[in-house]
């Protein structure tokens, strides 16, 4: 783990500042732990920010979609765009159920989509919950985007719903700490040479976002019963890291 404040340098595409009381987790360490919540393997993770003392987890990924256009984020209605979102979720309950995964249901929105464009950043929020019932705590997928001239990168808070109001600034803030290096930039595309991603910006929310919210749902599951546990041995960085992650003959 590295500590903040530190920059970190997310492959070729961008910085991150990571500040004080926050500690960077990066790749592989961070699929192992992962991996350890209970999710497969992810290609396009880039690490994860924990703090030094708290109950979320921020996970950051790069999808190398192509540059995507943001000319829809003028019409969208945020109704259509969570009744897309759910039927995304339910299609992905099928997944979960051949998984023996606990399915999961969309509440509504925390916070409705919001896109700003002279900085090219996207947040949007959903209130997710054990569709059987069996978990009566809500769980909150608090999703920020940093679009680039190749694709773009995510800085999701996974959280509890009555943390969100305290919590979601520091998400907000590591987002502005995002910087895309030269040539990365959105304001770099070149419509000569460059590809364009094959959906736009609703996408991101209605579209793609539903495929990755089941992820997000096992992780609020797990950070509800062993946050404190997994914050110990991150922030720690004692012995019982490798109790916990290591590889195990059994």
């Amino acid at each position: 783990m590295q500590p903040g404040p530190v920059e970190i340098k997310l492959i070729d595409q961008a910085v991150l500042k990571v500040p004080a009381g926050e500690v960077f987790v990066p790749m592989p360490e961070a699929g192992r732990l992962m991996h350890a919540m209970g999710n497969s393997a992810d290609p396009d993770l880039l690490g994860v920010v924990l703090p030094e003392q708290g109950n979320w987890i921020i996970v950051a990924r790069y999808e190398k979609s192509g540059y995507i256009k943001d000319d829809d984020a003028k019409d969208w209605n945020a109704d259509d765009l969570l009744k897309s979102l759910k039927e995304g979720t339910e299609e992905g309950n099928k997944e979960r159920r051949q998984r023996g995964i606990p399915e999961m249901e969309l509440v509504g929105w925390a916070e409705k989509p919001n896109y700003e464009a002279p900085t090219h950043r996207l947040v949007w929020s959903a209130i997710t919950k054990d569709k059987q019932g069996q978990n009566s705590e809500q769980g909150v997928n608090y999703n920020t985007y940093a679009l680039g001239r190749e694709g773009y990168i995510s800085l999701n808070l996974v959280t509890d719903l009555k943390d969100l109001p305290q919590q979601k600034t520091i998400a907000k803030n590591l987002l502005g700490q995002l910087e895309f290096t030269d040539g990365k930039r959105y304001g770099d595309f070149n419509i000569s040479t460059d590809r364009v991603a094959e959906y736009g910006l609703a996408a991101l929310v209605a579209g793609v976002a539903a495929k990755k919210l089941g992820l997000f749902a096992i992780l609020f599951a797990f950070l509800a019963k062993f946050a404190k546990l997994i914050l110990v041995a991150v922030v720690g960085g004692g012995a019982m890291i490798g109790k916990l992650f290591g590889r195990k003959k059994d």
